[in-house]
């Protein structure tokens, strides 16, 4: 599927994203598709398959882009193959060169930041856009979160689940089967590599346990 679709400007997108604001988040996978065709991809976590499931059912043949750092829990690679054979994904490993020190030894904080956004520039190049999963109940640091923006390198970035509360992703899961990391039933409600994450207590920050003991709570992907 190949759609030439227009330039947009910022102004533009904060319309739209303003629209959207009370729209299904199948609607808004809809709109990019039909904007930008080919020229979109997804990029999952696996911590769940939520977007993946909304977006195929619009588009089955979507490409879908996992960051192996070469350092995820074993739940997570296995969840990727239960979610590859569970959707038929077109999916797309990007894997990140292993370095000589591992990055959690040679940068605790940063670890491989910039690895992964590098990775992530690499699937993006020669696209128009691309989905997340990101919501704005994860985080303060995306509490302001559009629906639909333009990200660092000028692409159209769209957040189908933006509004979406934890309540809403549990009821989705529940309501469609929806696949998902079993490390979110022992304490993780936030999945990154397994040397820098940690459980967190029940009523903690979400993202504690990642990069735990730093104030960071971003690699780098959604700044």
């Amino acid at each position: 599927m190949s759609v030439t679709s227009p330039a947009f400007q910022a102004a533009e997108l904060d319309e739209l994203s303003a629209r959207f604001e009370a729209s299904p988040a199948s609607a808004i996978v809809r709109w990019a598709v039909d904007t930008f065709g080919d020229d979109l991809c997804l990029t999952a976590s696996f911590q769940d398959a939520v977007l993946i499931d909304v977006a195929t059912k619009v588009h089955p043949g979507l490409q879908v882009v996992f960051i192996d750092t070469g350092d995820h829990f074993p739940e997570t690679l296995e969840t990727v193959e239960r979610v590859r054979a569970r959707y038929g994904l077109n999916l797309r490993v990007m894997r990140v060169p292993e370095p000589e020190i591992p990055f959690h030894v040679q940068d605790p904080v940063k670890c491989c930041s910039d690895a992964k956004v590098a990775a992530l520039d690499e699937a993006l190049a020669g696209k128009r856009a691309w989905l997340s999963g990101l919501r704005r109940a994860e985080a303060d640091t995306r509490a302001e979160a559009p629906i639909v923006g333009l990200d660092r390198r000028g692409l159209v970035k769209v957040n189908p689940l933006a509004t979406w509360s934890d309540l809403d992703v549990a009821g989705y899961m529940a309501d469609h089967d929806v696949p998902y990391n079993p490390l979110l039933d022992q304490g993780y409600p936030s999945i990154g590599c397994a040397p820098t994450t940690k459980p967190v207590e029940a009523g903690a920050d979400p993202r504690s346990g990642r990069w735990a003991d730093s104030d960071k709570t971003e690699c780098g992907l959604h700044e």
